[in-house]
């Protein structure tokens, strides 16, 4: 891997994820205890929610939402053929739990400012067979998720929302993943607090929370315990710590993943204010360097309502030198500056798609292709960055984006 001198994000922990982890490692107590329920009740608090589930990554996360609400333990549990709205600017794993429980996604296009679901494509592309809506906070940003959920409660459809690049961002003052019946969150290095992998789901139905439960840890009965009992009643055969009432997974974290994550969102608010400032301080330094800027890119920035705490600096290019971006991007990283596609671009073009035939009505998302032609992003250090680093940054941004 090439080592740049301005990557996506620096070094993450400090002295007290570091002695939080040794503490869990001299306990002996690895596997998940204590302090990951401890982490989950605090977690849950913080977010606005009656409960979170800890897992091992926010692709989990997707993973265990979706399979709830498939689940037949649910009385208005989604069913195969089921269609998903789905934004075509997404990651893999909020698309493939959707095609792994035989449900049939919907692409709908995005907002090409926001950077997240079109309202007016998702009110299109709605029929009777519309089940779910899957909304994907990108990068901290956000639709307006009141107007989704008037919509969703209108046409009795459930929400989930992938707000694992958006942990802290707030729409109406509400935090996001808090409209929709889970949301889910990441912990990976990138995101705005990290246990290095790791995620979390969260949900207000108490039936939910015992299903996640279940179904994260093999199907035990034992994580629901007044269906534990009915169970123990009915099969007195069977040993009681190892009744299957369910299918599941395992996909709990490690202690030393809770003990870590603990540390960081004591720093949240913290990171978020850094980041803000050095991602202002970029967009400030680009353009006072050369006015011209304007006419060459644009950042993007919050929606109307939305307080975001970032997790990088989304950049659309003008229509013009649209045909010049890989060549831009690459001087930028030449320059010592990482940059990656938003997200994975344009979902409909991986060759995954056209192998699970997803897209045989050959949709075309005509924002989702332009920010996959035109956009890029770099990434926000959660440590306040020097103005010299930062001025440096937008430099770099200047000399590669005006040569074209």
């Amino acid at each position: 891997m090439k080592k740049f001198s301005y990557p996506l994000i620096d070094n993450r922990f400090e002295k007290e994820e570091i002695k939080a982890a040794i503490k869990v490692i001299k306990s002996k107590q690895l596997t998940i205890s204590k302090i990951t329920e401890k982490f989950e009740k605090r977690f849950a608090k913080f977010i606005g929610s009656n409960y979170a589930v800890m897992v091992n990554s926010g692709s989990s996360a997707n993973l265990l939402a979706v399979g709830a609400l498939c689940n037949p333990a649910r009385s208005d549990n989604l069913k195969i053929g089921d269609e998903v709205i789905i934004p075509g600017i997404c990651w893999s794993t909020s698309l493939w739990p959707l095609v792994q429980h035989g449900l049939k996604p919907v692409f709908v296009d995005v907002d090409l400012h926001t950077l997240n679901i079109s309202i007016q494509d998702l009110k299109k592309k709605i029929s009777n067979k519309t089940k779910l809506i899957f909304c994907v906070h990108v990068l901290g940003n956000s639709s307006n998720m009141r107007e989704i959920r008037d919509i969703a409660k209108k046409n009795k459809i459930l929400i989930i929302e992938d707000a694992c690049e958006a942990l802290g961002s707030k729409y109406n003052n509400k935090n996001l993943g808090t409209f929709g019946n889970f949301g889910t969150f990441s912990f990976f290095y990138s995101k705005q607090i990290t246990s290095g992998e790791g995620g979390m789901i969260v949900c207000n139905s108490k039936s939910d929370y015992q299903l996640l439960l279940s179904l994260r840890s093999h199907g035990w009965s034992r994580n629901e315990k007044n269906h534990h009992k009915k169970m123990i009643k009915l099969f007195p055969k069977l040993e009681p710590r190892f009744i299957f009432s369910n299918y599941g997974y395992n996909l709990r974290p490690l202690e030393i993943q809770a003990a870590i994550a603990n540390e960081q969102l004591n720093k949240i608010k913290r990171f978020e204010k850094n980041r803000a400032y050095n991602r202002t301080q970029i967009i400030k330094h680009f353009f006072l360097k050369n006015k011209s800027n304007t006419s060459k890119c644009i950042f993007i920035n919050n929606t109307k309502n939305v307080k975001a705490s970032w997790c990088g600096i989304s950049i659309l290019l003008n229509k013009n030198l649209k045909k010049f971006k890989n060549k831009i991007v690459g001087k930028i990283e030449k320059s010592g500056l990482e940059t990656r596609p938003i997200v994975c671009g344009n979902i409909i073009n991986q060759p995954a798609i056209k192998l699970f035939k997803l897209n045989k009505k050959k949709t075309y998302l005509k924002n989702c292709q332009e920010i996959e032609d035109r956009g890029f992003y770099i990434g926000l250090n959660t440590k306040r960055s020097s103005l010299k680093k930062l001025k440096k940054i937008s430099e770099i941004l200047n000399n590669s984006i005006n040569k074209f």
